[in-house]
């Protein structure tokens, strides 16, 4: 069975000859059997014991069916793994019980050996809850669900400076790829400093045209163009007194640079439209996931603004450059779906090492994502290597095949132990021929040998 504490089974089954079949079956096998003749009897035998699985019937007489067994133990045992057996079987009936939560769903007549088999992937499914809490409520005790998830040198490093300049008034610049969280470090910014309780709003410089990007930033006044039916405030007026997070701010048209730098440095706009100018409070943090300093060399970015910009900087680490993390996150985020979703769910060791060797091109978001897609795709709350991915285990699998591939080839010191002890037998231990076959002195000769303890 491979597990190391009682295995408890109930068989819930209103035929005598198969509760007493499977009571037997089971019992050979090292498990701990109980039997209840009725869902109404199942229930109260739920109060008193706990169980690892439970096998029942889907028709049960008069009282309690098997799926309203399988609804109350999801309610009283959650963690409790069930398998339903049918004579009736639909495929209305095996929908219903697997969303239920059922692990599996059998027909009878079964055969002995495939139950079995179903008992024990059931019971290796709850064997991997168990063994996954130890690691669960490590993880938990170290993680503080806020919306930055990381304990490696990189990560404190971008904490200090949160802290740091979250009281200042300076321009921000976050640098960093797509998906490493740069709006979160905006709003840690924004969040931990005196502008808390006034307005944070995001804009992204590279999702909108730059008339509408304009319009968007430093609003507009009625008739400046086709469509503009009235006076419009823009997210600087809007959040004046508060945070404008501008993302992807190297894709902002040259005009619409030298626009931004005037609002820097006088701290009031212009609506398109009208030259009336009017004052603004904000605090502006800028991201990128382009170097900045290379588009102002290539003439792409102004330098003055750069400079404007940059009066602090802060670089997020991509997720490959800091997976020690990846399980800190992994938690996070199943946290995140238990919380949304009512379930609770773990990962396998073997599940881990696949994400922690995977290279995250799309960073900490396409891990978000992965873990989602698995999640909606498993019956299971433990989530093995076989639910991740195609592209995530692919990459782990191909490194795996190229560490066997390479685990038996000698080192480069073995090659050339073996390489001399082959020379001195081909000219049967001739020292001289030996060394100028091998290019080397008789003195270089001697000490090889002596290194690789061979006799010349």
């Amino acid at each position: 069975m491979g597990s190391q504490y009682p295995v408890n089974i109930l068989v819930v089954d209103d035929d005598r000859d198969t509760r007493e079949l499977l009571r037997e079956v089971l019992s050979e096998e090292g498990y701990n059997v109980v039997t209840s003749s009725s869902g109404e009897e199942a229930l109260q035998v739920g109060k008193q014991e706990c169980f690892d699985l439970i096998i029942s019937d889907m028709k049960l007489g008069p009282d309690l069916s098997g799926l309203d067994v399988l609804r109350a133990y999801k309610t009283l045992q959650p963690e409790s793994e069930v398998i339903l057996i049918t004579a009736f079987g639909t495929m209305e009936t095996a929908i219903e019980a697997l969303k239920g939560g059922a692990f599996d769903y059998l027909s009878k007549p079964f055969k002995i050996d495939e139950l079995l088999v179903q008992v024990g992937r059931a019971l290796e499914n709850r064997n991997l809850i168990r063994e996954n809490r130890a690691l669960k409520r490590q993880l938990g005790s170290q993680v503080q669900l806020s919306s930055l998830v990381g304990r490696s040198p990189a990560m404190l490093e971008v904490y200090k400076k949160i802290a740091m300049v979250s009281d200042s008034r300076s321009t921000v610049l976050i640098y960093g790829e797509s998906g490493t969280g740069k709006e979160l470090v905006a709003k840690a910014i924004h969040h931990n400093g005196p502008r808390t309780n006034q307005r944070f709003l995001a804009v992204n410089c590279g999702a909108l045209t730059e008339s509408l990007l304009e319009s968007e930033l430093f609003g507009h006044v009625r008739g400046s163009f086709t469509g503009a039916f009235g006076n419009t405030r823009g997210i600087f007026e809007e959040a004046s007194g508060g945070t404008v997070f501008l993302d992807e701010v190297a894709e902002m048209s040259p005009a619409l640079q030298v626009k931004l730098l005037r609002t820097l440095e006088e701290q009031e706009v212009r609506r398109v439209g009208s030259n009336r100018p009017i004052l603004i409070d904000v605090r502006i943090i800028a991201a990128s996931n382009r170097n900045l300093a290379e588009r102002v060399d290539q003439g792409k970015f102004r330098q003055d603004l750069y400079y404007r910009l940059r009066v602090i900087e802060i670089a997020l680490p991509p997720l490959r450059e800091r997976t020690e993390d990846v399980p800190l996150l992994v938690e996070h985020f199943l946290k995140k779906l238990e919380h949304e979703r009512g379930r609770m769910f773990s990962v396998t060791p073997q599940a881990l090492s696949v994400l922690v060797s995977y290279a995250w091109p799309g960073n900490v978001r396409e891990l978000e994502n992965a873990l989602e897609a698995a999640v909606a795709l498993t019956r299971a709350g433990v989530l093995t290597p076989e639910d991740l991915p195609p592209k995530v285990r692919a990459e782990f699998h191909d490194a795996s095949r190229l560490e066997d591939l390479y685990a038996n080839l000698p080192s480069l010191e073995e090659l050339e132990r073996r390489y001399l002890a082959h020379v001195l037998r081909m000219t049967r231990e001739n020292k001289t021929r030996t060394a100028g076959i091998l290019g080397i002195s008789r003195k270089t000769l001697y000490r090889m040998a002596e290194r690789f303890k061979l006799r010349v």
